[in-house]
């Protein structure tokens, strides 16, 4: 398998979940008194998308305040003051998890600039494929950049852009990236929310009393009470300014492709996406793996947590009893992670352990979300075996995961992606199991999208099965010079 999509060693994947690790999250509110406290409030559903930072932006007619911290959004908002420290009827919100940029104070957003014209501060979520092209040109012409986030091109283009007005400039920027972004940004007073001309990742409108809400999953507009009014369209831009909304294209309007893995891992179960109850598709998954992938087994058990709703689609399909032979403790972090490869294995025992009266003597069937690397899956047949399975059966909830993303999703490089690697008898006698199977393709689009995949226009974008990435990968398809090498430690580092 060719590595040409391998991705650099820098990001941060993490080796003892093994999953992809979910990428940041925004919240924004425009027209309310209590617009930070909201969004502190919204944060606190997002925090499932980046637990490294979080950060609010507010402004209250006359000037910015802007709060930045490492850690959880309940550990630095949660006091009684916020409405004195970040007053205004506007704001805006981001948890981190930093796939571009290292996880220090810099690079947490919103990221924020004073500019010709007024202040702009910025929330993105998602990562710009040719984040580095534009960096490169822009330091030849002179800017100066305080951070190592992909997302702070914006902020430069949008100052450099000779229109006159500072929404228009934002627009001009947005027209000149490239990737996979959902930005809610602060012009002064103003609040644009922007998706990438493709859809991939989401953003969503709410309705609070007089109040508008966005939001990266409709799970944080119930958090704060708000009714789901809409998605902000592909290429869309909507702005609020004087008490008054508007609709503007930075781009043509495209059919949507929303990233499959919001449906298999990242989105919150109770969160609906383009309309989809995202715990139904899950479901639904499961129950399409029953029909495509049978296995004569006494007992279902999910792999915690994200393998349970799959499981019970699994269960419902095939008749077969649904138990909780895993136990998972959601009090280790990343804390417990250890370079020394007996510690990982000693992480993976702490974060899973096995209710042995569920399993001992029986035929086990693991169904998890995704295999990413195969290390916890392999970690978990044994912990089955160990518990007293006389057979441990393993399936895969969506497709074998080839191809990495280049989309703001931090997961192990091609060469370490197992199903990229070998084929399905090779990964079974990897993880030691006593079968294998994957949910296919066309299983998956009928879970999501009630169809099978339209070759000519896929209905999502599904890179990591198919390898066919919705856009182009600027950064990574081009050949690195000595000179852009140096640049490029700039932007990884």
């Amino acid at each position: 398998m060719s590595d040409k999509h391998a991705l650099p060693a820098t990001l941060t994947y993490d080796p003892v979940t093994d999953r992809p690790q979910e990428e940041c999250g925004v919240f924004a509110v425009y027209g309310s008194e209590d617009a930070g406290v909201l969004t502190a409030l919204g944060l606190h559903a997002l925090q499932h998308r980046g637990q490294e930072a979080c950060g609010i932006a507010t402004h209250d007619g006359s000037r910015f305040h802007v709060e930045r911290y490492l850690g959880l959004v309940g550990e630095n908002f949660t006091s009684a003051d916020m409405p004195q420290r970040l007053p205004g009827n506007v704001a805006i919100g981001h948890v981190r998890y930093s796939t571009q940029g290292a996880s220090v104070l810099r690079n947490v957003q919103p990221l924020y600039s004073d500019v010709r014209g007024g202040g702009i501060a910025l929330a993105h979520n998602g990562h710009i494929t040719n984040a580095r092209v534009l960096r490169e040109e822009l330091v030849s012409n002179g800017a100066i950049f305080q951070s190592t986030s992909d997302s702070e091109v914006v902020l430069h283009l949008a100052a450099l852009s000779r229109k006159s007005k500072l929404t228009n400039r934002l627009s001009h920027a947005l027209k000149q990236i490239e990737g996979a972004f959902a930005f809610v940004v602060l012009v002064n007073d103003r609040l644009i929310a922007a998706r990438d001309p493709h859809g991939i990742r989401p953003l969503v409108m709410g309705q609070l009393g007089d109040a508008v809400v966005f939001a990266s999953e409709t799970t944080a507009l119930d958090m704060v009470g708000a009714t789901y009014t809409r998605d902000v369209e592909p290429g869309e831009a909507i702005i609020l300014s004087d008490g008054e909304m508007r609709s503007e294209r930075f781009s043509p309007a495209r059919a949507a492709r929303p990233c499959a893995f919001e449906f298999i891992y990242f989105a919150r179960p109770d969160s609906n996406i383009g309309g989809r109850s995202v715990y139904e598709a899950r479901k639904e998954m499961g129950r399409q793996l029953a029909r495509e992938m049978p296995v004569d087994v006494d007992v279902i058990i999910p792999v915690p947590d994200s393998g349970v709703p799959a499981a019970l689609g699994y269960s419902e399909a095939s008749g077969i009893p649904f138990e909780l032979g895993i136990i998972r403790s959601h009090f280790v972090g990343r804390t417990f992670i250890q370079p020394n490869q007996d510690r990982r294995d000693m992480s993976v025992r702490l974060k899973h352990s096995a209710n042995a009266a569920a399993v001992r003597g029986k035929r086990v069937l693991l169904i998890d979300d995704s295999i990413v690397r195969g290390t916890t899956s392999l970690k978990i047949v044994r912990l089955m075996r160990e518990a007293g399975a006389t057979e441990v059966h393993f399936r895969s909830a969506c497709p074998p995961i080839k191809f990495p993303d280049f989309y703001g999703i931090d997961m192990a490089g091609q060469k370490e992606l197992i199903a990229a690697n070998m084929d399905v008898e090779q990964m079974a006698a990897k993880l030691e199991a006593d079968s294998l199977a994957f949910l296919t393709v066309d299983g998956m689009y009928q879970a999501i999208t009630g169809g099978p995949r339209n070759d000519r226009a896929p209905q999502l974008s599904d890179h990591y099965f198919t390898g066919e990435y919705p856009t182009r990968l600027m950064d990574h398809d081009r050949s690195l010079s000595a000179k852009e090498f140096q640049l490029s430690l700039l932007v990884d580092a």
